[in-house]
């Protein structure tokens, strides 16, 4: 088994000896994007273009989120107290193909794990749909279609049993597409990004996984998207070349030759692992890596820039590469930079835990670094910091605790309780009562509600998964990056528009806060205060059981769906 170590140890990194680089894009940006953009340039400058990048795109209609009846207006939809109608959310594996299908060069994907169910049987429709678009294309280039997932602790991705599932509409002898599926793992990280890049000219982003029971079926766990056209579609593909590398690197040693001839099911010690199948027979092992110039150049698409506002892509590529945390570090500065609200809805601040225990996993700490900025700037400026977090235990559809857990454990008291503590370290004499001030004033959190419950008819409470975040009422983020300590390749983006940020605000934050947040419900104020003398962080590695190792490796392995593509 891997050393936890790898992932735990997350020490801020040192600033590269790269000089920081200017992005001419950067000029129109706000304080929230700028202290991002400040960041990254001098911070991070070696991963410009790759990881991160100033640019500009036109975020397509409303926010994606689930569950959403889409004949509904979303308040609507949030106001409902009973439980949701079959087929609530097919619209989203079918926004998915329809995205997908507009393919005429190339389709890049990215997710935690394969897809399965409706969003498998729609995905495998849209290939049909691009191989069609790429018989009739007068140059005769085949279409690249890149999928790529995380090897998860002892789930290695069958990439063979993936494909052969996508392409059962496709005849290999009448095929102008070119397929690559494949996945990695290094230590303890793995992809989490999740991405559907088409053409350098249409994305999709955020944080849903393809996986049917947890968002389809009833009891779904909530959770947010978005879609976007323009430049910043050329990052999307751009990031998951850095993935695709590793693997081709990884594959073509003496060790990975030899893991290459066993089946994908095959269990291995390695600390590192990736698979990779190809179709049709015949092509390269790897596929190409992404450019622009992949993408002929179309003055109808590259010169209308009507709606488009700033954006920045940011991403992490966890253990991959060395120095390849950019998001961090730019998530931190823009908390720092806050002046009247930062609101977050979350799955949760605090560690991952031991399953079935409010214990955290060995080495697994609290993210003192967003910590420190959430105290730093209600202490210093007075800034409110509103947080949704999922009701913790969530499971949707009819999964068991090991196929789905939303939610690490950690009640609100306890996540308030850490961001006093951080505000405790800056001033050591604050005085009890003016903690307690700060606490009902300006941190309110609460758990998900829909209707104002926190369960659905089942009795199951609900989940939470969007990874989301609103600085100022400026600028917002979407995407796959959970703010709880977990060391996996990450990616969103960061809206840095007024007007767009008040239209998301309008569809999703608004309405979850107003039927999600009772004040002194969810958390009490003198919990919190009572929690300031628990220590939360898990305990030494060195020190734990083998027992204790094995059931942190479950842990790390949840919410990784149930399918019938891993081993």
């Amino acid at each position: 088994m891997p050393l936890l170590s790898e992932m735990f140890c997350c020490e801020r990194e040192e600033t590269t000896e790269q000089d920081p680089v200017k992005d001419d894009d950067a000029i129109n940006l706000s304080h929230v994007g700028k202290a991002a953009y400040e960041c990254l340039r001098q911070k991070h400058a070696h991963l410009w273009h790759e990881c991160w990048n100033v640019t500009s795109g036109r975020v397509v209609g409303e926010v994606h989120q689930t569950p959403w009846l889409k004949n509904y207006a979303p308040q609507a939809t949030w106001a409902m107290a009973d439980d949701l109608p079959d087929n609530h959310a097919d619209w989203l594996p079918e926004k998915i193909k329809e995205i997908m299908s507009r393919a005429q060069y190339w389709v890049d994907v990215t997710s935690l794990g394969p897809p399965d169910g409706l969003f498998m049987e729609r995905m495998s429709e849209a290939l049909y749909q691009i191989n069609k678009t790429a018989m009739m294309k007068p140059d005769d280039e085949p279409i690249v279609v890149r999928m790529l997932f995380g090897n998860i602790i002892g789930m290695p991705v069958n990439c063979t049993a993936v494909i052969k599932e996508l392409t059962k509409h496709l005849d290999e002898d009448n095929c102008n597409i070119e397929l690559w599926v494949g996945a990695w793992r290094k230590g303890v990280s793995w992809n989490h990004a999740k991405i559907i890049a088409v053409d350098g000219r249409y994305l999709h982003t955020g944080g849903h996984n393809l996986w049917d029971q947890h968002y389809l079926k009833h009891d779904p766990v909530h959770d947010l998207s978005m879609e976007a056209t323009g430049r910043v579609a050329h990052d999307g593909h751009k990031f998951a070349n850095k993935m695709w590398e590793f693997i081709e690197k990884q594959q073509s040693t003496f060790i990975g030759r030899i893991v290459d001839k066993l089946p994908d099911n095959a269990p291995t010690i390695l600390q590192s692992r990736v698979t990779v199948s190809e179709f049709p027979e015949g092509i390269d092992e790897f596929p190409p890596y992404y450019e622009k110039k992949c993408i002929p150049f179309d003055p109808r698409f590259e010169d209308d820039r009507r709606g488009h506002v700033p954006m920045i892509p940011m991403g992490r590529y966890g253990s991959l590469s060395y120095r390849a945390r950019p998001s961090d570090d730019a998530i931190e500065a823009m908390f720092k930079e806050a002046k009247t609200v930062i609101r977050c809805a979350l799955q949760d601040l605090g560690p991952i835990c031991l399953p079935g225990t409010k214990i955290p996993v060995p080495g697994l700490i609290w993210p003192k670094t967003f910590l420190k900025a959430f105290g730093e700037v209600i202490y210093k400026r007075g800034v409110d910091v509103e947080i949704v977090l999922s009701n913790p235990g969530s499971i949707p559809g009819s999964l068991g605790p090991t196929e789905a857990l939303y939610g690490n454990g950690w009640t609100c008291a306890d996540v308030a309780s850490e961001i006093i503590k951080a505000i405790i370290e800056l001033d050591e004499d604050i005085e009890d009562h003016e903690l307690r001030k700060l606490v009902e004033e300006n941190l309110r959190l609460c758990y998900l509600k829909q209707g104002q419950k926190h369960t659905w008819g089942t009795g199951t409470t609900k989940g939470m998964h969007a990874k989301h975040f609103i600085i100022d009422d400026t600028a917002y983020y979407i995407g796959s990056q959970n703010l709880y300590v977990s060391d996996l390749a990450e990616w969103g983006i960061l809206i840095d528009d007024p007007g767009q940020t008040a239209k998301a605000m309008q569809e999703y934050w608004n309405p979850m806060w107003a039927n999600s947040y009772q004040e002194g419900v969810d958390c009490d104020v003198d919990e919190v205060m009572d929690g300031l003398d628990i220590s939360r962080d898990g305990e030494s590695l060195t020190f734990a059981s083998h027992g204790t190792r094995q059931n942190a490796a479950k842990a790390l392995a949840g919410n990784s769906g149930k399918s019938d593509y891993y081993r």
